[in-house]
């Protein structure tokens, strides 16, 4: 089994862009991030973001109030227009739009497109009409400082547009690149391939620092586990299996324990859900609290679970236990949630 080989690096802090959001128009950051083969670096956020003010004791909490109790970070979407994808970054109530990226004339953008896990920078494929790889494009999470990544061994400077996951990230600035049977770690701060192995695992996934991940080894799913490796088995339900094929892993819990898995679609279009999880130490389904169909799984750095269904995001602690429900501002409720950052 190959692993990543990188450099020890630092995530720059966060926190500072989390009050950038919400006073000015955009946000604008760059961070670093790394790992190491059996227990890599983790990645630093230690500043706290602005707290919300208090409603007065005698008023009843308003949703945004309510919401910013039970999740105090940002979560990060995309919502999908006519033209363009749109990314939204959303503190307790309020919703501001960072960034619009034209779709241009094929389907690449819109099913490549992705957010770094600590809402820092952006990443997505650029393709004509039918094309099923093109440039791999990257920015920081306002639009700004846009790249595009050139071809040096091994990146060969195309990237695929369709399957079920184009571009995984590894930390804040290193993407994960599935190419013409091999892959490739590229680094989108340097703009150029990482240091390392890329590995021969699939359906790799790591957690947002780059700690601990999760793959297939052989036709054998793995999790990493600071830094034992521990296989795991899975069965997904039956009924829903043949419309499918298979699943993958698409959230890792910190500490590599616990993993949230989802669909992989056969139409190979983008697909960011996922709907159970389970504990890799026994390979049990754990039974997660709340009512609603189960649409997504996102586990946060502070241990925080986001459980996103119909009718919202039921918020678990690290032991899958109620801290509260948020409901989802209007227009987001069908958008991708892609990353959140606690505060």
């Amino acid at each position: 089994m190959n692993v990543i080989v990188t450099s020890t690096r630092g995530l720059r802090t966060v926190a500072a862009l989390a009050a950038a959001a919400f006073v000015a128009v955009g946000l604008s950051a760059c961070g670093d991030g790394g790992s190491t083969p059996s227990a890599p670096a983790a990645g630093q956020s230690s500043a706290a973001a602005p707290s919300s003010a208090a409603a007065p004791s005698s008023a009843a909490p308003s949703p945004s109030d309510a919401s910013t109790a039970a999740l105090p970070g940002i979560r990060y979407y995309l919502s999908f227009g006519e033209q363009a994808a749109e990314v939204h970054v959303v503190k307790g109530g309020t919703d501001r739009v960072s960034a619009s990226v034209p779709y241009g004339g094929g389907d690449c953008v819109r099913n490549t497109i992705t957010i770094s896990p600590y809402g820092e920078r952006l990443a997505w494929v650029e393709g004509a009409a039918g094309a099923e790889a093109g440039k791999l494009v990257t920015t920081r999470i306002d639009g700004s400082d846009r790249a595009t990544i050139a071809a040096e061994p091994p990146f060969s400077g195309k990237a695929p547009c369709d399957g079920g996951d184009p571009l995984v990230w590894n930390t804040n600035d290193r993407v994960l690149v599935q190419q013409d049977g091999h892959m490739a770690l590229i680094d989108l701060s340097s703009r150029k391939p990482a240091d390392g192995d890329a590995g021969n695992e699939t359906l790799k996934w790591w957690t947002p620092d780059g700690r601990n991940w999760a793959a297939v080894s052989e036709g054998r799913p793995y999790a990493t586990t600071d830094p034992k490796v521990t296989f795991y088995r899975y069965t997904p339900p039956a009924a829903q299996a043949a419309r499918y094929d298979g699943w993958r892993v698409r959230s890792v819990s910190a500490d590599g324990r616990y993993v949230a898995v989802g669909w992989i679609n056969k139409d190979e279009t983008r697909n960011d859900g996922s709907f159970a999880v389970v504990d890799t130490r026994t390979s049990k389904v754990v039974d997660l609290p709340g009512t609603g169909e189960v649409r997504s799984i996102l586990f946060s750095t502070d241990g925080t679970v986001l459980v996103r269904r119909d009718n919202g995001i039921s918020v678990l602690d690290k032991r899958f236990q109620p801290v509260g429900t948020v409901t989802e501002p209007a227009g987001l409720s069908g958008a991708p949630l892609l990353a959140y950052v606690p505060a």
